[in-house]
C-alpha cells in the first residue's frame, strides 16, 4: 500500500520504518528539513533500539522516502497517518492546531485526488476530536465528503520508549477506530500481520482507549510507589511484596474488577481500606492514592440514589441486596445504602433477593440487619416478578442470575435502573433503561 506518515517525530518515524519493512510504499512529511535530511540518509531522526536498522533498509530499498510537502506526498495515498504533537494548553487541555493544520493540508490534497484514502489520526486526542473537530476541517479543505469521499479513523498508538520497535510488531492488539467499512478495510490490510489482533472499534471509543491505558499506567506507578512508602515504614521489602502481588494473575493482575458497575462491598475491601488508613495515618504518611478510594466509592453510590431521585418516581422496587450475587452477605452492600436513603425520603420501597430469607438469615448477618436495616424484613418481596409489577422503577443491585433478563417483565411507564451492567438490555422493550456508568 501507499501510506504517507505526516510527523517524524517519535511516533511517525517508528510507524514509517516499522510499515516499511513490512512492504508498504512510504512517505514521511516533516517541516523539519533536518528530519526529512535524516530519513532521506538512511539514518534515524531519533534514538530508539533498533529503529536505525530499519530505517536504513527502507531507505535502501526505497520503501521509505521523506519530503516537507505534504502535496508532494499524497498523490495515489490510499492511507494517511497523522502523527502530529497534541501539546497541552496552559490550562492543561488539549492543544489540537498542528492536528488541524496537518489535517488542512491533507484535505487540500485529496481534492481531485481520484483515489479513496482514508485519514487517519494517530496523535493521542480526546474523544469526540476526530469526528467535532477534524473532520469539518478535512471536509472544509477537500470540498469532499468523509465516509463517502474519503475515509477518517482513529488508530491510537501504544508504544514504549526504548522498546517502541518490539511494541509495533508485538502488540496484543491494534485497535482501529474506523469511521465507514472502507476504512476499516484498509486499515486492517495495512495491519495485516502485525501487533497481535487487529480490533475494529468506534472513534470515540479509540480515542478515549489511550487515555484510559495512560490513565491506568499512571495509577499503576502511584498505587506500587504507595505500596513502597507504606512498606518501608512497616520494615517490610516492598520489591518482594510487590513480586507476590504480581504472581497472582487470576485477580490481582487480570480482567477482574475492571468491568465497570456498582461500588464494592462486603466484610472485607471497606474494613480493610479503613484499617490501611489508620495506619498510615499513625505513620503520619499521606497516600493520596490510597486514601481516595473510599471516597471515590462513596461517590459511585451517591450517583446511583441521584440517578433514581432524577426519575421523580416514588415507588422503587429493588432487585438483590447482597454485596455480590451469590451470597447472603449484607454487610457493607451498597445497594443497602441506597435502600436507606430512599426510605428516609419517603419513598414506598419493595425489595427482593434470591439468597436473603429473613428465617434464614443468622449470626452477623442477623444482627446486622438488626441493627442497620430494621425496616428489611417487612420490603422484602419473595418473588423478583411481585417487587417489578408492584414497582415505577425497578433497581438491580446485583448481577445475579435470575435478573438478567427482567427487562421481559418490564411494561411501559416503568423504568429500569441497572447498577450492575447485569441485564441484557436488548430484554427492555417497553420501559426505560438507565444505566450506571454506561
Amino acid at each position: 500500500m501507499r501510506v504517507v506518515v505526516v510527523g517524524l517525530g517519535y511516533v511517525g518515524s517508528v510507524c514509517s520504518a516499522c510499515l516499511a519493512s513490512r512492504g508498504h510504499s512510504v512517505v514521511g512529511v516533516d517541516v523539519s528539513e533536518s528530519k526529512v535530511g535524516q530519513i532521506e540518509a538512511g539514518k534515524s531522526p531519533i534514538v530508539e533500539a533498533g529503529l536505525g536498522e530499519l530505517i536504513e533498509e527502507g531507505h535502501r530499498s526505497g520503501r521509505l522516502t521523506a519530503t516537507t510537502r505534504i502535496a508532494e506526498a499524497m498523490p495515489g495515498a490510499e492511507v494517511v497517518l497523522i502523527c502530529v504533537g497534541t501539546p497541552s494548553h496552559e490550562d492543561g487541555s488539549l492543544n489540537l492546531d498542528h492536528v488541524k493544520g496537518a489535517a488542512g493540508e491533507v484535505g487540500t490534497a485529496l481534492r481531485g485526488s481520484g483515489t479513496f484514502t482514508t485519514v487517519v489520526m494517530r496523535s493521542t486526542m480526546l474523544p469526540g476530536s476526530v469526528e467535532n473537530e477534524l473532520r469539518p476541517v478535512l471536509e472544509r479543505t477537500s470540498g469532499l465528503v468523509a465516509g463517502r469521499d474519503f475515509g477518517i479513523a482513529c488508530n491510537p498508538e501504544f508504544l514504549r520508549e526504548g522498546t517502541a520497535v518490539a511494541d509495533f510488531f508485538g502488540a496484543e492488539i491494534t485497535v482501529i477506530g474506523a469511521g465507514d467499512p472502507r476504512s476499516a478495510a484498509a486499515l486492517s490490510a495495512m495491519y495485516q500481520g502485525v501487533g497481535g489482533d487487529v480490533v475494529v472499534t468506534a472513534i470515540r471509543t479509540a480515542e478515549m482507549l489511550k487515555y484510559v491505558n495512560n490513565a491506568f499506567h499512571a495509577l499503576k506507578v502511584s498505587f506500587a510507589n504507595e505500596v513502597g512508602r507504606w512498606a518501608r515504614r512497616e520494615g517490610v521489602d516492598s520489591h518482594e511484596v510487590m513480586r507476590l502481588f504480581c504472581r497472582d494473575t487470576r485477580l490481582n493482575l487480570s480482567a477482574t474488577y475492571l468491568r465497570p458497575g456498582f461500588a464494592f462491598g462486603g466484610s472485607c475491601l471497606p474494613k480493610d481500606l479503613r484499617a490501611l488508613n489508620q495506619r498510615t495515618r499513625h505513620h503520619d504518611l499521606e497516600l493520596p492514592v490510597l486514601g481516595a478510594v473510599m471516597r471515590s466509592n462513596e461517590r459511585h453510590v451517591e450517583e446511583a440514589i441521584h440517578l433514581i431521585e432524577r426519575l421523580r418516581r416514588r415507588r422503587v422496587g429493588v432487585l438483590g441486596l447482597s454485596f455480590k450475587a451469590g451470597t447472603d452477605d449484607l454487610r457493607e452492600s451498597p445497594i443497602l445504602r441506597v435502600v436507606g436513603t430512599l426510605v428516609g425520603k419517603g419513598y414506598s420501597l419493595l425489595l427482593h433477593d434470591p439468597n436473603i430469607d429473613m428465617e434464614r438469615v443468622l449470626g452477623a448477618n442477623r444482627r446486622f440487619v438488626e441493627s442497620e436495616v430494621p425496616y428489611l424484613p417487612e420490603r422484602l418481596r419473595p418473588s423478583a416478578r411481585e417487587v417489578v409489577e408492584g414497582s415505577e422503577v425497578v433497581v438491580v443491585g446485583n448481577d445475579s442470575r435470575e435478573y438478567r433478563e427482567v427487562g421481559a417483565l418490564l411494561k411501559p411507564g416503568q423504568a429500569l435502573v441497572d447498577l450492575v451492567h447485569g441485564v441484557d438490555r436488548k430484554t427492555v422493550a417497553h420501559a426505560e433503561y438507565h444505566g450506571l456508568a454506561w
